[in-house]
């Protein structure tokens, strides 16, 4: 990512994707209120030419919008595009949430949302506080085939790159710093959304089940990310 520079200062870009026109001024006023630049978008397929042209830092986007809706853009958008994506969405169904955040999604809000929340969330993720948890990031880190590399942020398995989103990497990158340690999903979301971090722990599992897939896993029998019952996560030996 480049933050666009003015005054000396990063400005952080923010796209907006939403077919509403009153809740996209809204949200896009308080953004801009705050400091971040913003461009806005209406329906999913303008929404990723935008982000081409565009490398936002973040992407608000909108569940069920026009011409492509929030789930295929998000799938478009990981192709090219490590930016924050914060979902949006009208229904309160748990199938939508854990659809949206397979895709790539780092975050989700139901609607009726505060943008005042919208911004906390956006913050937190940029922040990452992971001082805390760093361990030798200069070390190859190795689980069977697996080998995880925090300073070029590269996980390959059996000698082939895996596609992880910012969220999915610090993740593991977390998990894999202390191998031995059993992680909370209290203490995860600390790690990687940050203390400020405002939602529902449950998307520790989902983002887990998400890597998991994406490393081969054994649903049944993982091998690489284990769940300690009652207590939460902690890597295996692969």
């Amino acid at each position: 990512m480049h933050p666009a520079v003015s005054g000396g200062e990063a400005v952080l870009r923010v796209l907006v994707v939403e077919d509403e026109a009153a809740i996209r001024r809204v949200i896009v006023g308080y953004l801009e209120r705050e400091g971040f630049q913003v461009t806005e978008a209406a329906d999913g397929l303008t929404a990723v030419e935008m982000a081409k042209a565009q490398n936002p830092d973040v992407i608000v986007l909108d569940l069920m919008l026009p011409s492509l809706d929030g789930i295929e853009a998000c799938r478009r958008l990981r192709i090219f595009t490590d930016a924050y994506v914060v979902m949006l969405t009208a229904r309160t169904e748990e199938v939508d949430t854990l659809i949206g955040l397979s895709v790539g999604a780092d975050d989700y809000l139901t609607k009726p949302f505060s943008p005042r929340e919208l911004v906390a969330r956006i913050r937190a993720m940029l922040r990452r506080p992971r001082a805390e948890f760093a361990a030798d990031t200069a070390v190859v880190r190795r689980f069977g085939a697996v080998s995880i590399d925090p300073e070029a942020r590269e996980v390959t398995l059996a000698e082939e790159l895996v596609n992880l989103t910012r969220t999915e990497f610090d993740l593991l990158d977390v998990l894999s710093a202390h191998p031995r340690r059993v992680y909370s999903r209290g203490h995860l979301v600390d790690a990687v959304w940050g203390a400020g971090w405002i939602g529902d722990d449950h998307l520790v599992d989902v983002h887990v089940a998400h890597i998991r897939a994406k490393l081969g896993e054994d649903t049944a029998a993982p091998k690489y990310i284990l769940t300690v019952r009652g207590v939460g996560f902690r890597m295996g030996a692969g």
